[in-house]
């Protein structure tokens, strides 16, 4: 939805604010994808890695740098341009939070990724305990939050002045989703920070020589979670807002758009436990409730699937489209701002399949640290979120940088999406198929199990390497890509796409913008959920050996 105080064309004060933040991500891009390729290989018992380096600190590196590192830069860069874009330009004020959140983020990037690099964290993307790594690791973590606390911080800044001076009117439709996935990772990083500063550190520095492992496991779930949605929604927020335009249509329902985004709010952190269905210490009945609170998630999925498809069907059918499927040929599969997106779209679906197997109770117990797991992660993140992420950066990256996306880059970014699928396909099968024979995850071993139950595997690991190859193709291909968009492209303007709502859709009542409301219900539901199991796990908690338990 566009406004009066909406900017055709972000100020290039902000976009460069917003580039700052894409150049750390694209960086992590290429550091992580080497360390997958490098995974992959491994598992498929036909390479060796050097002596000075171990697979535990290549998974660790490729976890990190991909998980976190790129992800909230991404995000954080994408919703401040979007927000500068619809909402108007950041005050000098808002802008200065932003950098400091910036600098403040990459501080503590550095820091972690030198622990890494040195093998003195190679703990894994979750950092369980009784894994220890160093503290300048966990204080590099920490920053790393911390900064993205300014740039929410600025986000929502932008967001309270924007509604100061448009009193009685729905906020701008990219702006208020940005600012349901702030308060979405503000909320969910409170349980990481929680560990990390009073369970985690303390350890590593020796202040301490127990941790509860329940304790601190649960508390990075309470943040695991929901941040598979923090990845998510910018996505959505593509999916809903921007794709609409690109395609030459109208958003179909604004008022079902915003309905989707505080039900994701809602659902999505008070449902850690289903995470840890294998754990003892948590009582069934607990676990039960989140799987239930779980599967609500799903509703705002099909909202989503329903309001995109309908999006699409009504622009083919104003295009002349005929028949049940007439309108998919309309669609401009051309334009890779469109194409690329609309392939993530499409791997969401046996994503999403697998996280029901995921957060059932019994299927649970099939899959459960089996590499089918990191499969169906691999689906979500590497698919689904980022082609989508890829396809912002096609029209995103000229835009802020004052290029154009070229019809040479253009067929190229099709290219790549293409390679992209066409690896992920090869790996990701591979991985849910030798997960369903019981192949674990977080392991480089190809014998583990014994050798008549790993040669069932090897068929598998080696399709996992294919497919990490062809991805890291693709890898290469977009970083070219970004190099191309950012430095050398030709001058010109690239436009900012925001979708119009249609004409026929209801008005959008204004309940969505009463936080008081949203975020009460929010705060009531994971005290429902997590209180009493807190208090179990602490009164019950069994005495564990040195290093494990700190109350």
């Amino acid at each position: 939805m566009i406004t009066k105080t909406a900017n055709a064309i972000v100020d290039r004060r902000d976009g460069k604010l917003a580039m700052a933040h894409f150049y750390v991500a694209f960086i992590a891009l290429a550091i992580g994808g080497l360390a997958g390729l490098l995974q992959t290989l491994v598992r498929s018992g036909k390479f060796d890695l050097p002596s000075w380096t171990g697979y535990y600190q290549i998974l660790t590196i490729h976890g990190v740098v991909l998980g976190l590192v790129l992800t909230t830069f991404f995000i954080m860069g994408f919703q401040l341009a979007a927000v500068s874009r619809t909402s108007g330009t950041l005050t000098a004020k808002q802008r200065l939070v932003g950098w400091i959140g910036f600098w403040v983020m990459t501080v503590g990037t550095i820091l972690a990724a030198a622990m890494i690099l040195t093998n003195n964290a190679s703990v894994l993307y979750t950092f369980y305990a009784p894994l220890q790594a160093h503290a300048l690791y966990y204080i590099g973590l920490t920053l790393v939050i911390v900064g993205s606390w300014f740039d929410g911080a600025a986000l929502i800044m932008a967001y309270t002045s924007w509604r100061k001076a448009n009193p009685g009117k729905p906020s701008p439709l990219l702006s208020f989703m940005a600012i349901v996935n702030t308060l979405l990772w503000i909320i969910a990083t409170i349980g990481v920070a929680t560990t990390v500063l009073f369970q985690l550190l303390p350890w590593s520095l020796g202040l301490v020589d127990r941790v509860d492992v329940l304790v601190s496991r649960t508390l990075f779930w309470y943040f695991g979670h929901p941040l598979v949605y923090f990845w998510l929604l910018p996505a959505y927020m593509a999916w809903y807002a921007i794709v609409p335009k690109i395609i030459g249509g109208k958003i179909f329902s604004d008022s079902l758009a915003r309905m989707s985004f505080i039900l994701f709010l809602l659902f999505s952190v008070p449902v850690g436990f289903h995470h840890q269905l294998m754990e003892p210490g948590i009582d069934p009945a607990w676990k039960f409730l989140q799987v239930i609170l779980t599967f609500l998630v799903i509703i705002p999925s099909l909202m989503t699937a329903f309001s995109l498809f309908a999006t699409f069907e009504n622009f083919g059918r104003s295009k002349g489209a005929t028949g049940l499927f007439g309108w998919f040929k309309e669609l401009p599969w051309g334009d890779a701002r469109f194409t690329v997106p609309f392939i993530g779209m499409l791997a969401f679906i046996p994503a999403g399949a697998g996280g029901i197997v995921n957060a059932s109770l019994q299927l649970n117990q099939v899959v459960h640290n089996t590499i089918w797991v990191t499969g169906h992660f691999h689906l979500t993140l590497a698919t689904s979120v980022i082609l989508t992420f890829f396809g912002i950066s096609y029209w995103l990256i000229p835009h802020l940088t004052g290029r154009v996306l070229t019809k040479a880059m253009n067929k190229l970014a099709i290219i790549q999406g293409v390679i992209w699928a066409i690896g992920m396909t090869f790996m990701s099968g591979g991985m849910h198929a030798a997960g369903l024979l019981g192949a674990p995850r977080r392991s480089a071993f190809s014998t583990y199990g014994g050798a008549e139950q790993a040669a069932e595997w090897i068929p598998y690991q080696i399709a996992q390497a294919v497919g990490g190859s062809i991805l890291f193709i693709g890898i290469i291909l977009m970083l070219y890509i970004f190099i191309n968009l950012a430095f050398f492209a030709p001058k010109g303007q690239e436009e900012f796409p925001v979708g119009e709502v249609a004409d026929e859709a209801e008005k959008t009542p204004l309940v969505f913008e009463n936080w008081k409301l949203w975020l009460g219900i929010t705060v009531l539901l994971i005290l429902f959920a997590y209180t009493i199991p807190f208090i179990d796990m602490i009164e019950n908690a069994p005495i564990g050996s040195k290093g494990y338990k700190l109350f």
